[in-house]
């Protein structure tokens, strides 16, 4: 493996996205664990139906992450971060 050093913008760009992949990987795991434990209780209580809503709501989330991690961000929103950077280092 070669080595890049963070100076690279290509090298940057390729880590972030590798992370952003990374964390969403990370949100889909805890999905389905949480998902499926709350199906478990929905299954064994006495109750309705009622576990597709939360997967419904997390998983409208979830896609919204997928979208994110990769298809890529917009540049309004690297604009509007680089921003909130700027205004927090001038209130330091």
């Amino acid at each position: 493996m070669t080595d890049n050093s963070n100076s690279d913008p290509r090298y940057a760009e390729a880590k972030r996205r590798v992370e952003a992949q990374t964390a969403f990987y990370i949100h889909a795991l805890i999905y389905v664990c949480v998902i499926s434990g709350l199906a478990g209780i929905n299954l064994i209580s006495r109750g309705g139906w009622w576990v597709h809503w939360p997967a419904v709501g997390w998983g409208i989330g979830l896609a919204a992450h997928a979208l994110l991690a990769f298809c890529g961000r917009s540049r309004r929103l690297d604009d509007w971060q680089a921003r909130r950077i700027e205004n927090e280092l001038r209130r330091m």
